[in-house]
């Protein structure tokens, strides 16, 4: 008797991928081995050995993937300063490669031939997982079931279960969609689907307390870079993951990175969430403090040009692409110098520097200064807005030789 080919299934447990399992025997044939990635979704995730088993699955790998999640993703996504559309602070962006980047690993290591996974053929997802499958291993089969099954909806999946006696939950436990991990929780679906209609945010977040409701006296907080890693928070050293945990709940406590937002989803549809990044809010603007300290200005200005090609590159799944690490590589020297301590106010949802400091500082007191000075000789800005504004001059007397307004 000949052995079954194998599929490595992103699995969560959730009502999705429990039906992939049997689908995948059905229609495939194959021997289903599973995979949940702890990504710091903070959910327990030791009970999927035994659902994942008694679904159908050969076996199943739970993949303790925190620390690599922060270090290799999570803070050169930070240090490039990278934001999608102004706004989105990447978190399930960057955590879908490094989840398929794992499957890939175990596809490997058992032979598999192919890959599979519960996204839609709406989202983003889909392709952050098969780029992701193609730059790795460019021979794995992908194969996604929502893309191409007869289950049209939650109602038909119920079904589908229930007929196999597949033990999922009867009702959802909430209204949204959510995806959540270390970096960030994100709401989407329900009343949110109208953009006119305010977030009850009451009702929604977990990881935070709405602004209005938090202290009314600010919460000042330092943090440590080292060549723009975040290492100390108010002087005390932490590893990657309690880092960010850390500052996850000194902002959730003071109302710190709610994000409401219309964004472009690279499929070409527009769709509205509700982010919270209370954590990588702070890290952001501590970091974006420190650079103006001690980046000087081409390197920042060019540098800001780069950290919105690094968002859309996060965004669209591009993370294993010769640009994304040429720009890496890039960001990596701008940090050499940013090191130093950056000094943020804390209030109400508001995020406000409070003082910075370098030992790479490019500001000098000696030349900013308002009072005298004998380092700067104003006169010399004379001839210097003469030669900068000789093409403007050349121009309008050109437009008053010729009569043109």
């Amino acid at each position: 008797m000949s052995q079954k080919e194998k599929v490595i299934l992103a699995y969560s447990g959730g009502l999705d991928t429990s039906i992939i399992i049997p689908w995948l025997k059905e229609n495939y044939d194959y021997e289903v081995i599973a995979m949940a990635a702890d990504v710091g979704q903070g959910e327990e995730l030791e009970p999927l050995n035994e659902k994942a088993i008694k679904t159908g699955a050969s076996k199943i790998y739970i993949e303790d993937l925190k620390e690599v999640f922060v270090t290799d993703y999570i803070f050169p996504t930070l240090k490039a300063g990278a934001v999608y559309e102004g706004k989105y602070l990447l978190g399930t962006s960057f955590a879908r490669p490094i989840i398929a980047k794992r499957m890939v690993e175990i596809a490997k290591k058992e032979g598999a031939t192919a890959i599979a996974h519960g996204a839609t053929g709406k989202g983003n997802d889909q392709v952050r997982f098969e780029l992701t499958v193609k730059a790795l291993a460019p021979h794995l089969k992908i194969i996604a079931p929502w893309r191409i099954w007869n289950i049209k909806s939650r109602e038909d999946a119920i079904e589908y279960a229930e007929a196999r006696n597949i033990p999922i939950p009867v009702t959802k436990k909430d209204n949204y969609s959510m995806d959540r991990n270390l970096w960030h929780l994100s709401h989407e679906g329900s009343d949110l689907e109208d953009p006119w209609n305010e977030p009850q945010y009451d009702k929604i977040l977990k990881l935070m307390v709405p602004p209005e409701k938090a202290p009314d006296k600010p919460t000042y907080v330092e943090i440590y870079f080292e060549k723009g890693i975040p290492k100390k928070v108010n002087g005390k050293e932490y590893g990657p993951v309690e880092l960010i945990e850390v500052l996850n709940k000194i902002g959730g406590e003071n109302g710190i990175g709610i994000v409401d937002m219309v964004e472009n989803r690279l499929v070409g549809m527009k769709s509205r969430g509700v982010y919270e990044t209370p954590g990588g809010t702070i890290l952001y603007a501590a970091h974006r403090e420190l650079e103006l300290l001690c980046l000087d200005r081409d390197t920042l200005h060019y540098k800001d040009i780069v950290s919105q090609k690094f968002a859309e590159l996060v965004y669209y799944g591009q993370w294993f692409t010769p640009l994304r690490e040429a720009l890496s590589a890039f960001v990596d020297v701008t940090q050499q110098t940013v090191t130093g301590t950056v000094r943020l106010k804390l209030y109400k949802g508001n995020v406000m520097s409070a003082g910075a400091k370098s030992d790479y500082s490019l500001y000098s007191e000696e030349l900013s200064t308002f009072g005298e000075d004998a380092v700067y000789n104003q006169k010399d800005a004379e001839g210097f807005i003469n030669l900068f504004g000789l093409p403007l001059k050349v121009n309008a007397l050109m437009k008053e030789k010729n009569n043109i307004k």
